[in-house]
């Protein structure tokens, strides 16, 4: 789900109403590959939609998330969003902190985890944090000069 269109279709499709805010959201995550915290979505909403509050912002990122639009990820300075990725399978991600770019691991770490009898998983999620190939050569860089 990358395009604008894509976007707007599957909030239709699920009864959410689709105002200028929610295609203005649609349009940014689109165009955004890394990932974006409620504050930096509340910051660029604000520039077009004067009055908007954080409140409504967060909400309707929440909304975005449980239609299956966005990822939330839980990163040391707080959850940040960005489009959900196209696979389509069950996955996990390792990201990293740099670029916020995403690679899929291809198996679920819950296959090999023993649940107690006692309790049952209604939902998970695992993601490992790093840097890619680039980001660590260029702190790498960095740290020479």
């Amino acid at each position: 789900m990358h395009t604008i269109e894509e976007i707007v279709s599957r909030m239709s499709s699920q009864g959410l109403r689709v105002t200028d805010q929610r295609k203005t959201l649609a349009k940014l995550f689109a165009e955004t590959p890394g990932y974006l915290s409620p504050k930096d979505v509340y910051e660029f909403m604000g520039k077009t939609y004067s009055g908007l509050s954080f409140d409504t912002v967060y909400r309707n990122l929440r909304v975005m998330e449980e239609l299956g639009v966005l990822e939330q990820v839980v990163f040391e300075e707080g959850a940040k969003f960005k489009l959900h990725c196209r696979e389509e399978h069950h996955h996990h991600h390792m990201i990293c902190l740099q670029c916020g770019i995403t690679y899929p691991i291809k198996f679920c770490p819950m296959e090999q985890t023993t649940v107690p009898e006692q309790f049952r998983v209604v939902k998970h999620k695992f993601e490992v944090f790093g840097y890619c190939k680039e980001c660590f050569q260029d702190e790498a860089s960095a740290e020479q000069q």
